[in-house]
């Protein structure tokens, strides 16, 4: 054997089989970029609690636009972001914009519109938030998870779930242990699982008894004038994350409203407090209140417990660019960090 020939050989046998895009992200965003989203529909579930994911769970198609990244291969897997929206649906502010970016900065971007694969539940927003619930959005970003796993140009690995509100909860819940393996079962993942979790202003009602996670990184941010938020829950839900696995970083934002990066520029009050709402995921997954216990089952017991906590009170929401330019700077240093393998 040559010399040459021998070289060849053992530079093929020590080089990575595939290579994977630079995981850096940018602190600054590209401001318009021209990304165009492909309309997709993935095989889904629809489990009203976690309990219910299995073989019998009702099937629907989870509604996704795709914004592919840009650079990526086959030889050159990219990074992926999976997003899930607040209660009042997409917004061509938030998720559509930031799946514009990402794509633009060469990390492929999944929206799930979680509310429009389900139309034949519900239309209205208060029948929404009653039909259509947390558990459902968090299997149609597993089914996601699945249809990326399979992607050529996506390394599975290095994909992250970002949620706003609604969806924030949502990518929480996504990081339990119970409920991840009980997904990733049912979708045939395999290990695989989210590489990241991010949290934006989603209110910390709901904890878990057994608070063993994923061990994925998760990034919970809100700003302190948003009534939405209690901040001693959501230390208290950080530290029981940290217990179970997780690293958690925490950011507080000065004067910023609920939805700092929606549509409007507020500030302007909608909807109804949470502050007497206490949830817990049980060892058996099942969702119950604080306190007397009563279990999720159904439309009608998730409309009972509500009412027995809600408030009447609303709370503010307005847009500010210039914490959205901080919360980007924030996602871009978590987002680099998980795909670069650290702190996960």
């Amino acid at each position: 054997m040559s010399h040459r020939l021998r070289a060849f050989l053992l530079a093929a046998f020590l080089a990575p089989a595939v290579a994977v895009a630079n995981p850096a992200v940018p602190e600054r965003w590209p401001q318009s970029p021209t990304v165009e989203g492909q309309a997709l529909r993935i095989p889904s579930i629809s489990p009203f609690v976690p309990r219910d994911i299995g073989a019998e769970t009702r099937r629907t198609d989870a509604v996704v636009t795709w914004f592919a990244p840009k650079g990526a291969s086959a030889d050159r897997k990219a990074p992926a972001v999976v997003l899930l929206h607040g209660s009042g649906g997409v917004m061509e502010a938030r998720e559509m914009t930031y799946g514009r970016q990402l794509a633009a900065m060469g990390i492929g971007a999944a929206v799930i519109d979680v509310f429009a694969a389900r139309r034949d539940l519900a239309t209205s927003f208060v029948d929404r938030i009653i039909e259509i619930t947390e558990t459902m959005a968090i299997a149609d970003a597993y089914a996601t998870l699945a249809w990326l796993q399979a992607r050529p140009e996506i390394d599975a690995e290095r994909v992250a779930l970002w949620g706003f509100s609604y969806g924030a909860m949502s990518s929480i819940f996504a990081a339990n242990k119970g409920i991840a393996d009980r997904l990733a079962g049912h979708f045939d993942l395999g290990s695989t699982r989210f590489a990241g979790h991010v949290a934006f202003y989603g209110p910390c009602i709901t904890t878990f008894e057994s608070v063993r996670t994923t061990g994925a990184p998760v990034l919970m941010a809100w700003g302190d004038a948003d009534e939405l938020m209690n901040p001693e829950r959501c230390n208290a839900l950080a530290a029981e994350l940290r217990a179970g696995g997780s690293e958690v970083r925490t950011v507080v934002y000065p004067g910023a409203y609920h939805q700092w990066d929606g549509a409007w520029a507020g500030p302007r009050r909608i909807g109804r407090l949470l502050d007497g709402c206490g949830f817990r995921v049980d060892d058996d997954l099942v969702v119950r209140t604080d306190g007397i216990g009563i279990p999720m089952t159904s439309p009608f017991t998730r409309k009972l417990m509500l009412a027995l906590c809600v408030g009447s009170e609303g709370y503010l929401l307005g847009r500010d660019d210039a914490v959205r330019e901080r919360s980007n700077r924030e996602v871009a240093a978590f987002l680099s960090r998980v795909f670069a393998g650290v702190g996960g």
